[in-house]
């Protein structure tokens, strides 16, 4: 009898189990799938570290970037460039650089241009693989510019007329007639914080059904159970007694409504609400994810129009996750954000003097931790600067951005707090951060589609992509297949090929290409005269939907400008600008090409009067052939004796291609320093040479050489070259020196490493200038955990 019930129950388990499998069929698919994508779609998230948050025009704006995983937030060694810019309000680039990452971090420096109007303006970095991607994810934050020797508006905000933005956010995404869920809320002025005021919902017949105000930075929420047919709307009052009216979302026949709270200190309870046409079981489908990763599934029937879902906190990844409905056919419903708190956080701490003197030593002593007060071993960048108290929006932290605001639509006002005296309120206020900052980060059609998402910008993992195209003279249109050249001045020399595709799109990879320089593109002008080309920005045109915040400045710090317009000024006259550059290349250095089979320095023989000369008399690798009155070369194959190739190789003189032998044989040979030769095929992308000759002058600049005119020849900037940054050492000898020293930034230094012991140390020399300054450290461990330390010591005047 035993026997019998144990053999029944395993038929019923395999039926249920086929049952099961059978049901999960969508749930499988959707981990498939999801898995395929995020495998493709790696995010990076990078945070800027700029040395101040205010400038003056003339001044230096220095930045270090970390470049890290989105989901770990530990380094990633993936793009070796990226792009930094600064925007005005209507998103014109007032600058513009690029910089060479390294295991994920990067430095550099830019000149604040003297033509900018005082006002704020956006800072944003990304790099060419973000660009695929929305621009919410790029990094931005505020900047305050100001030009001192333009006259401006100190208070133009004050006399625009005053508006509000208020916004409204059912959670889960929709407001739907006859279900009660919970509506979040947030009112920002012109200067982007939040407000106070009082507020009521009115129905038609301006009926108050709910009264609201705020509880932080203008953000709240009120529950509202809306009735079919019915529209509403909110009006608020504010501190100055002003009246305004918006609208609210609007009132849905039928949908999804969905709720999430926490259940116990080890669960999330996720309830799904819904009101459908029929009244047929239906399914529907529950994906949260952290970032991409950590992904929950889950899959349940409504029954009388709702279900409930219980999500263990132990599965969720640490920070913001994101929680989707989907319906039967996978199309999403209701979506929230859930906030997870990061265990860890790095804690800095720098013991610094309180007060020093002009042109005073001051060694800092920093120390890192992380977790249980473990020494841990960080890369830091520190920022020393004068608190001039001229108004300005601090910038973000690192810890807070990176759990926070880059992972949020829209500016976050005072991020650090919902990190600050952690208790039932602060979650309670961060809960209502996450429903007035919800939105689609991934697109689910991309996600759940029946191919694999495509990406159109590559990481630059190798060098800077250069994209262009080549187009008809004629008509515009895209010529297609022709062989591109780009190459630019420099040694040793590097050609870049490719072959136009259908739109007559080509890119060229270029590595090592540091600083400003003369790049030529052309097509084969042997066979092809009547192509033009288009260089296309490698700047990101698209845009956040952040606004800029307006600009305010108090005219009783009209004394403290003027002292800081005379610093900039004094600090420009007198402080050097240095520079590390690499060293100098040697000129006999390996080309793209490699070693040579054959290289001849002309100043080792009887020197000729012609190229013609020269190249028959002692160049053995090449022979000159005259036909109908044009030259021609021809290589002799090496692998192969006394067979020689019945085309053209690949001319370059100081790496730029020559398609024209007769213009070679004109040359002047006093003019080349040497000749060297490749005496075989040579594959380069998808472009196959019969040999190359590359002729080199002593200057490396074509020698007076005229290139054909239907070659482009155009600057381009590349990476900009590492600026080092100079401050003075005080000693005995030079501390009395009379060279005036008005530094308001008295040190940068974006790579310090702390050691397995956790600590570092910094030294600088104090300035001139007196008054308070500020000491900010930004820095993060291998493993993602990241912190930041604010210190400030005094500079009084020097005795003399």
């Amino acid at each position: 009898m035993r026997l019998r019930t144990f053999i029944c129950g395993l038929l019923a388990l395999a039926s249920y189990s086929s049952s099961y499998a059978q049901d999960d069929a969508m749930l499988a698919s959707m981990r498939e799938r999801f898995g395929l994508y995020t495998e493709r779609a790696v995010q990076e998230k990078l945070y800027v570290h700029i040395d101040r948050p205010f400038y003056l025009v003339g001044e230096t704006m220095w930045f270090k970037a970390y470049n890290l995983n989105g989901a770990t937030h530990r380094f990633l060694d993936l793009s070796k460039v990226a792009y930094l810019e600064v925007l005005d309000a209507e998103n014109n680039a007032v600058l513009q650089t690029k910089f060479a990452m390294v295991d994920g971090r990067g430095n550099g420096s830019a000149l604040v241009p003297s033509t900018l109007v005082s006002g704020k303006y956006k800072l944003r970095c990304y790099t060419n693989w973000m660009k695929n991607f929305s621009a919410e994810s790029y990094f931005e934050t505020s900047i305050s510019i100001l030009n001192p020797f333009v006259r401006f508006d100190p208070d133009r905000a004050s006399k625009e007329e005053t508006h509000y933005d208020v916004q409204f956010f059912p959670e889960g995404g929709h407001l739907v007639s006859g279900i009660e869920g919970k509506i979040a809320f947030r009112g920002v002025g012109a200067d982007g914080k939040g407000i106070k005021f009082k507020g009521t919902i009115i129905n038609q017949q301006n009926e108050t059904v709910r009264e609201f105000e705020p509880e932080l930075n203008g953000i709240g929420y009120f529950t509202l159970k809306p009735e079919d047919n019915v529209t509403y709307k909110a009006a608020i009052t504010d501190s100055k007694g002003q009246r305004f009216e918006y609208e609210l979302p609007k009132v849905e026949p039928q949908g999804y409504v969905m709720q999430v709270k926490d259940s116990t200190a080890a669960l999330v309870k996720v309830t799904v609400t819904a009101r459908l046409e029929s009244e047929e079981p239906v399914n529907v489908f529950l994906l949260a994810h952290t970032r991409q990763a950590n992904a929950v599934f889950g899959k349940k029937g409504l029954g009388k129009g709702q279900v409930v879902f219980l999500l263990e906190k132990a599965k969720l990844g640490e920070g913001i996750t994101q929680i989707t409905i989907f319906n039967e056919k996978l199309k999403p419903v209701c979506e929230r954000l859930y906030f997870k708190r990061p265990e860890k956080q790095l804690t800095i701490d720098a013991q610094v003097g309180k007060s020093f003197i002009g042109r005073e030593k001051v060694a800092m002593n920093i120390s890192a931790a992380a977790g249980q007060a473990l020494p841990a071993w960080s890369n830091l960048s520190v920022a020393v600067y004068l608190d001039d108290s001229i108004q300005y929006q601090p910038q973000h932290d690192i810890h807070s951005y990176l759990w926070l605001t880059a992972d949020l639509k829209g500016d976050i006002e005072n991020p650090a707090y919902y990190f600050q005296n952690v208790n039932q309120d602060t979650d309670r206020q961060l809960d209502n951060l996450m429903l007035t900052h919800g939105w689609r980060r991934l697109k689910w059609d991309k996600v759940f589609g029946g191919q694999l998402v495509s990406f159109e910008n590559l990481p630059e993992y190798d060098g800077h992509f250069i994209n262009a195209r080549v187009l008809n003279r004629a008509d515009g249109t895209p010529a297609v297949n022709k062989e591109a050249y780009l190459a630019s001045l420099d040694v040793p020399a590097r050609l870049y090929v490719d072959m136009s595709d259908k739109e007559g799109r080509v890119k060229f990879e270029v590595r090592q290409f540091t600083g400003p320089k003369e790049i030529t593109l052309q097509t084969n002008l042997a066979t092809d005269s009547t192509y033009r080309f288009e260089v296309a920005t490698p700047f990101s045109r698209q845009f956040s939907t952040t606004p800029i915040t307006s600009f305010y400045f108090d005219k009783k710090l009209e004394a403290q400008l003027l002292t800081r317009s005379i610093n900039m000024q004094t600090g420009n006259a007198f402080l050097p600008r240095l520079y590390a550059e690499k060293k100098a290349v040697l000129t006999d250095s390996l080309p793209f090409f490699g070693m040579p089979d054959e290289k001849y320095f002309l100043d080792d023989f009887t020197r000729f009067p012609t190229m013609e000369e020269v190249l028959r008399e002692y160049v053995k690798g090449i022979l000159v052939r005259k036909r109908q009155k044009e030259f021609h070369l021809r290589m002799i194959d090496k692998l192969l004796p006394n067979t020689y190739y019945t085309t053209d190789p690949l001319m370059l003189l100081d790496g730029i291609p020559v398609f024209d032998a007769d213009k070679i044989i004109e040359m002047d040979p006093l003019k080349v320093k040497k000749i060297e030769l490749i005496s075989s095929r040579y594959f380069l992308g998808p472009m196959t040479f019969t040999g190359i000759v590359s002729f080199s002058t002593y200057r490396g600049d074509l020698g007076g050489f005229e290139l054909d005119p239907k070659v482009l020849v155009m600057p381009y900037e590349g990476v900009q070259a590492q600026r080092e940054f100079y401050a003075p050492k005080y000693d005995s000898n030079n501390a009395n020196s009379r060279i005036a020293d008005f530094r308001n930034l008295l040190h940068w230094a974006p790579n310090v490493t702390t050691g397995k012991d956790g600590k570092a140390t910094v030294e600088f020399y104090t300035s001139d200038q007196t008054g308070r300054y500020q000491v900010v450290i930004q820095g993060i461990t291998p493993d993602g955990t990241a912190g930041s330390k604010t210190v400030s010591f005094d500079v009084k005047k020097r005795s003399l």
